[in-house]
Order: C-alpha cells, then sequence, then structure tokens
C-alpha cells in the first residue's frame, strides 16, 4: 500500500513536528507494517487524510437494514440471484 502522495497531486510535501504520548507511538509503531505501509510517516498521513475527509459512514437505518437482511439470511429466509432472475424471468 503506498499513500506517498499529496491530494493535489503537486508532489509538494512539508515537514511538521507532532508531539505524541509514547502509548500512542508505541501502537502505530506495532500496527503501520502490518497494514502494508512502506514506513510509519506514510501511516500517519493517511490517518491525516481519514481525519480530514472521514470515511463515509452508514446511516443508522442503513444498519439495521443490513442486520435484517443478516439475521434473514442466517434463517434461510434469502433466495439466491439465480433464483430471482429465474422468478422474473431475466436472462444475462
Amino acid at each position: 500500500m503506498s499513500t506517498d502522495s499529496d491530494a493535489a497531486g503537486d508532489g509538494k510535501m512539508e515537514k511538521i513536528n507532532v508531539r505524541v504520548p509514547q502509548s500512542l507511538l508505541t501502537q502505530i509503531d506495532e500496527v503501520w507494517e502490518e497494514r502494508g505501509y512502506a514506513n510509519k510517516s506514510e501511516f500517519i498521513r493517511e490517518a491525516l487524510r481519514s481525519a480530514v475527509n472521514p470515511p463515509t459512514q452508514l446511516s443508522t437505518e442503513a444498519l439495521e437494514h443490513l442486520a435484517e437482511s443478516r439475521k434473514q439470511r442466517e434463517q434461510g429466509e434469502t433466495v439466491s440471484q439465480d433464483d430471482v432472475k429465474g422468478r422474473l424471468g431475466i436472462d444475462d
């Protein structure tokens, strides 16, 4: 995984100094490589990007629908895509 570029795409980077608690730095040291980052800086840049542009969150309603769907699947109350296509007379 490489996120070693800036959002504007112009390649300009600026160095900043940041103080973090030792316990947080220890956690960063434990996970950055496991998650496929080339170095700690890439990991921290990606964390900063996520803070500025957080990933889309599903609404409470969408999460409830997903939970209901999982429950239906576990109880065998679902049908396959092929079954639905057959019932609706849809050909690929």
